[in-house]
């Protein structure tokens, strides 16, 4: 599982949220849709300060984290955040990494 962040995303992480030099954590949330899980969603906070980290990401000094305890929502998936113009806001993409057909 690795987390792959878009220039576009990059840029609204650092300009539109103020993000340069902080950390950013994403997480699996009871309720909503995604295209990998019903009735669980994609959440983000601000966390300069993770515990356990399981993965990664640093670009243009913000760092994007998944920590231990919710590998469980990204097992098989490798997690793209791309920037998405209409909404003024991220856009998640799901690759399947083929991590559940081991």
């Amino acid at each position: 599982m690795k987390i792959n962040v878009t220039d576009a995303a990059s840029k609204w992480f650092r300009e539109g949220m103020g993000m340069a030099g902080h950390g950013v954590r994403f997480f699996g949330k009871v309720y909503g849709k995604t295209p990998v899980h019903e009735g669980f969603s994609l959440g983000m906070t601000p966390d300069d300060h993770p515990r356990h980290p399981i993965v990664a990401e640093k670009k243009d000094d913000v760092t994007y984290y998944i920590t231990e305890g919710d590998q469980w929502f990204f097992v098989g998936y490798d997690l793209t955040i791309d920037y998405d113009a209409k909404t003024d806001g991220p856009v998640y993409i799901y690759d399947d990494n083929g991590e559940l057909d081991k």
